[in-house]
């Protein structure tokens, strides 16, 4: 095994390691450990009873172990939003940010690197009630499957955007809290991926790190006074971990944070921080740290009064899309020229308003569906929401679930009341149906629908 690996990379960890080096090695030749990490408002412990659980993730009140990889793909719970599957050191932000950051108020959180959603998914389960949670992805390419997995996940307070970091900068001050997951060399996936091995080189680490320490000057502009902010790779080497987090803390009146515990669970301090060994723990390697900030009062910024491109709805196109809401006055509706309708909660409405300031083009709000003369066609988002709307549904057994997700359903239960219903699996619904009696139509997204054939 050691000699397929770089020989930079070996000699590296040998210092690193210098006592239990093998053992880290041997590791590396295992099957990686497979977790997930379930959705509060979705589903409860008591629903997994068809996952192969192993064991709890010690440091996150919702991740679990599984005996084996089952194939997700087939469950309809998991494109239900039910479940993220996430690797299980990375779920130790949970941890970090219970220990370092007040969850009595509401916040403002920016995942400034955000993709494909497993640290975001985390947050929004974590983050206090009326908090406001900002997921950002640099690379358009990989915004699509953030906000997918956004959307399955069905928390209305997290919205999404696409800029560079530094586009941030006008809000300066303004987040409490700002995580970073930096992209990195990927030192830390080697047991599970043979491309992160052959890619590896001195010259990636350093261009890695300075890519870094480039989006931490500026994330660390963006935290308010006494506001926390988050760094962490997926990597084992100094350049990206504790050389990065000392010249952030001096450079920039941003002192570490000591957490409590850690050791509890075979977690190595790095003098600043905290790193994850797959040898020490059912994990891949993970590094992180927090730092409090110090220095700065709080951003007083301008907001707009209208968003970019958008109107506010009429009376009566507000009267035509009420009855899909549970509490239509909560919530603040905008159109686009097209009928494109989108909404965010009211509590929410000022804090949207100078982003659309402050951005180029402000933030993604959420579809609500598309107003078509006196009609209204719901988007996928009001059925993934939990408790939005209250609309009937009607539930499905698990091969038609299937069926219905690979937009090849045929047939509905004969109980199935008419008109527009969700479609549900174990009580938790996976997207619209349009019940006529003699046919229906599936209103399930074509781009997230299953593409593999199903097992008979």
């Amino acid at each position: 095994m050691i000699n397929l690996l770089p020989t930079g990379f070996v000699e590296q960890m040998k210092k690193l390691l210098p006592t239990d080096f093998e053992q880290f090695f041997t590791v590396l030749d295992t099957p990686p450990p497979v977790s997930i990490r379930y959705n509060p408002r979705k589903i409860s412990f008591e629903n997994l009873e068809h996952m192969p659980i192993k064991s709890q993730v010690p440091w996150h009140p919702y991740g679990y172990y599984l005996e084996s990889r089952p194939s997700f793909t087939f469950d309809p719970l998991f494109h239900a939003g039910a479940y993220y599957v996430q690797e299980a050191s990375s779920m130790f932000l949970h941890e970090v940010l219970k220990q370092t950051t007040p969850s009595d108020k509401p916040l403002r959180i920016l995942d400034l690197c955000a993709a494909p959603g497993g640290k975001t998914t985390l947050i929004a389960s974590w983050m206090p009630e009326g908090s406001l949670l900002i997921a950002n992805e640099v690379i358009r390419s990989r915004v699509t499957t953030l906000k997918q997995n956004l959307l399955k996940w069905g928390n209305i307070n997290v919205f999404t955007s696409n800029y560079d970091p530094e586009t941030f900068l006008p809000l300066t001050g303004w987040f409490d809290v700002v995580v970073v997951d930096a992209p990195c060399s990927g030192e830390g996936l080697f047991r599970k991926n043979n491309q992160a091995r052959q890619e590896w080189t001195t010259e990636n680490i350093e261009l890695c790190s300075a890519r870094q320490r480039r989006i931490l000057r500026i994330a660390q502009q963006l935290v308010a006074t006494g506001g926390t902010l988050i760094y962490s790779t997926c990597t084992y080497n100094s350049s990206e971990n504790e050389m990065n987090a000392k010249l952030l803390s001096a450079e920039d009146d941003l002192p570490t944070l000591p957490l409590k515990r850690y050791e509890n669970w075979n977690i190595r301090s790095r003098q600043p921080g905290y790193q994850f060994y797959p040898h020490l723990v059912e994990g891949e390697g993970f590094y992180i740290n927090a730092f409090r900030k110090a220095g700065r009062v709080r951003s007083n910024l301008k907001h707009k009064k209208e968003f970019y491109k958008l109107s506010y709805l009429n009376n009566k196109e507000k009267k035509a899309i009420a009855p899909w809401f549970a509490e239509p006055d909560n919530y603040s509706y905008l159109k686009d020229s097209e009928g494109n309708v989108y909404f965010f909660p009211k509590e929410h409405g000022s804090d949207l308003l100078i982003l659309d300031y402050h951005l180029p083009v402000g933030v993604w709000l959420h579809d609500a569906g598309q107003l078509k003369g006196d009609k209204f066609i719901p988007a996928h988002t009001l059925a993934m929401v939990p408790s939005l709307t209250h609309v009937n549904s009607v539930e499905l057994e698990e091969s038609d679930a299937l069926l219905y997700l690979k937009k090849e359903l045929n047939q509905l239960p004969v109980h199935a009341p008419s008109g527009w219903l969700t479609a549900n699996y174990k009580g938790i619904p996976l997207g619209w149906i349009r019940n006529m009696g003699s046919r229906f139509n599936n209103y399930y997204p074509s781009t997230l629908r299953i593409l593999k054939e199903i097992k008979k």
